[in-house]
């Protein structure tokens, strides 16, 4: 079976675990997801089934787009609800000076990811370090906030929405907000809504060709020359400058790179959704 399309992870299990799930319910030996979530993170998974497992790092896959509360006056080390240490009663703060702190986040943002995470220190994931109480030190990153909005603010919860870069750790967004009201706080909820195009509709079965993220292209050489791998030329080719395009034909396409002149196949007989 080759399959593409959105399930919605639930809070309180692992990723893998949740892929595991689903590979029984479909029956299938040959699956993979994208954009790990965090278990106490729910919300969108993109899922591929078969042939479609090669196409992840082909997808358009940003940005992401999240809702998260941060609970102030909570204090763990993971800066979520798995690893909470103490829980203090905090002032009620200004709407006015949340939204300020808030709104001075769009854009750039630079800062450390959090010790629990999968970064790799030394070799080692830094989550697992963290776990054994092992120093850690994790060099900083930065990510791109495009858009992020208070929603809503129900003494000690913040809940807000951010659309980010990939790879943005919005644990580290809940911990800048509450260390610029001078406070320790923590999120006790988090649910990724979109990734790029992808939406959660019912683990609907997607066409991948419109959910690439590279650029289509055309060529004069027959669909079964394409199907063996008979070596393109740029003179073969209707856009010739450097790129990454995908070649469509009635039951296969392919994804090739141009690049100095030269073209090369990434991938071949990927076959089209029925």
């Amino acid at each position: 079976m080759n399959r593409l399309f959105v399930a919605y992870k639930p809070m309180f299990i692992s990723s893998n675990s949740f892929l595991a799930r689903l590979k029984k319910k479909y029956r299938v030996k040959k699956a993979g997801f994208s954009g790990t979530l965090d278990p106490f993170a729910c919300g969108t998974l993109i899922i591929a089934f078969g042939a479609y497992t090669k196409l992840f790092r082909f997808l358009q896959k940003t940005p992401k787009i999240y809702r998260a509360t941060l609970w102030l006056g909570a204090k763990s080390k993971s800066l979520d609800l798995e690893n909470i240490e103490s829980i203090a009663s905090v002032p009620k703060q200004s709407v006015q000076k949340i939204i300020s702190i808030i709104d001075g986040l769009h854009g750039e943002f630079t800062y450390t990811p959090p010790l629990f995470s999968a970064k790799k220190v030394g070799g080692k994931r830094a989550y697992k370090l963290a776990a054994r109480n092992e120093e850690v030190k994790l060099p900083t990153i930065t990510s791109y906030i495009y858009a992020i909005k208070l929603l809503n603010y129900n003494h000690p919860f913040i809940t807000f929405e951010a659309t980010v870069s990939e790879g943005t750790y919005i644990r580290s967004v809940g911990e800048h907000i509450a260390k610029s009201l001078g406070l320790t706080g923590t999120l006790s909820y988090l649910e990724r809504i979109q990734e790029g195009k992808f939406i959660y509709e019912d683990e609907k079965p997607l066409d991948p060709i419109g959910y690439l993220a590279t650029k289509p292209n055309q060529t004069s050489l027959s669909a079964d020359a394409i199907w063996h791998g008979k070596k393109l030329t740029l003179d073969e080719l209707a856009i010739k400058e450097d790129g990454t395009y995908h070649l469509v034909f009635e039951h296969f396409f392919a994804i090739i790179a141009i690049k100095n002149k030269e073209v090369h196949y990434l991938l071949n007989q990927i076959p089209r959704a029925q």
